[in-house]
């Protein structure tokens, strides 16, 4: 039951946690990458270095800042409900 209750905050957060982590890897990519835009998969001006590296940069950021969302998200249900969620 408490996982079920749990869902739509974690959904709720997963959603937050996209839109931080794009807005930190527009940033990050300005800085290393010099360019306003990360290059996507099909940009033919792009290499694959490039590509492959703005891919593991985006990935690396989301997964810090979901983990970090998901887990401040449980440690908040647990301090106000006293019971960690799932």
């Amino acid at each position: 039951m408490r996982t079920m209750a749990y869902k739509p905050v974690g959904l709720v957060l997963g959603v937050g946690a996209g839109l931080i982590a794009g807005a930190i890897f527009k940033q990050v990519w300005r800085v290393a990458g010099g360019r306003d835009e990360a290059p996507h998969a099909t940009d033919e001006k792009r290499g694959w270095g490039e590509v492959l590296a703005a891919a593991t940069v985006q990935g690396a950021i989301f997964a810090v800042v979901k983990a970090a969302v998901d887990r401040g998200g449980a440690t908040a249900v647990q301090r106000l409900t006293g019971r960690w969620p799932g």
